[in-house]
């Protein structure tokens, strides 16, 4: 693994006030955007702010350039704030991931705030496929994501979220999820959605019209002039995983989702998916990258 020590000085995004607490609490910054010069993409602003980091590991040869997120605290808890800004500057490729799976620690009240920000330039290709984030029983997290794409850009995104350690025999019965997505093409609003479970979540979670004792949720979003095309694929890919899923197309977005009891089986399922639509769409590797499987 090759680790790039560019370091910008200044941050993109505006500082942000903070009242005093007894508790420490760590306001983590990561920017990261590639340019495209004479063929190649590569990092043209760095910038990170503690606990967060970017890596930058060596991508095989026949794929695009690739970046790594993590948190050297080892998770986020109640009151931390993390903010995250990626983009893909006119004609530039990139994929972005992280390290290791996102752990949300249980709160003692205050939320954890995740702010991400995907910049994607005019005919610009970006992947923001990061690993899981789980949610500890009474863990508090707040996130919103929002999407700027450029004319003839390109997205393909995931998130996937476990409700609760599983293997440990912990289950998400109670706190705060609330997950926001907002993409605009050009300036135009093409697509908001929300989801939010507070209180007694493992009501809702075991809901027959709720979650149906699901384990793990995720969602897969692929925006292109070519989406509507790869609408058939992306059913029968739903079709054929062994968790619940199912694919449709809004307002030009392909959008598919992902619940199941079994959040291993659910994370298999959702690399499979992003690897073929990759391949299909941008005549990509179908991979995902390789620290899924560290």
């Amino acid at each position: 693994m090759s680790v790039v020590t560019l370091w910008s000085e200044h941050s993109y995004l505006p500082a942000v006030e903070h009242p005093s607490s007894v508790f420490e609490r760590c306001d983590g910054i990561s920017e990261v955007r590639f340019s495209r010069k004479d063929r190649t993409s590569s990092v043209s602003h760095l910038y990170q702010h503690a606990p967060c980091r970017v890596l930058f590991p060596n991508a095989p040869a026949d794929d695009l350039p690739l970046a790594a997120l993590l948190t050297t605290s080892g998770g986020l808890a109640g009151g931390d704030r993390v903010r995250i800004s990626i983009g893909a500057e006119e004609g530039a490729q990139a994929v972005i991931t992280t390290q290791a799976a996102e752990k949300i620690y249980r709160s003692l009240g205050p939320d954890t705030r995740v702010d991400i920000a995907l910049d994607v330039g005019s005919d610009a290709w970006l992947e923001w496929v990061p690993q899981e984030t789980i949610l500890f029983d009474r863990a508090r997290f707040n996130r919103r994501t929002t999407v700027e794409i450029g004319l003839g850009g390109r997205l393909l995104a995931a998130e996937m979220i476990a409700l609760g350690r599983t293997a440990s025999g912990e289950r998400l019965s109670a706190g705060l999820l609330h997950d926001r997505w907002t993409i605009r093409s050009a300036g135009r609003l093409l697509w908001v959605d929300a989801l939010r479970l507070e209180g007694d979540i493992a009501r809702r979670v075991d809901a027959p019209a709720g979650l149906d004792g699901a384990t793990a949720i995720a969602t897969a979003i692929y925006v292109g002039a070519n989406a509507a095309t790869l609408l058939p694929l992306a059913r029968a890919l739903a079709l054929d995983s062994d968790c619940r899923a199912g694919a449709t197309l809004v307002d030009g977005i392909l959008i598919a989702r992902f619940i199941g009891r079994d959040a291993r089986a659910l994370r298999l399922d959702l690399a499979r998916y992003l690897a073929d639509l990759r391949r299909a769409a941008a005549g990509l590797p179908a991979r995902v990258p390789r620290l899924w499987q560290c």
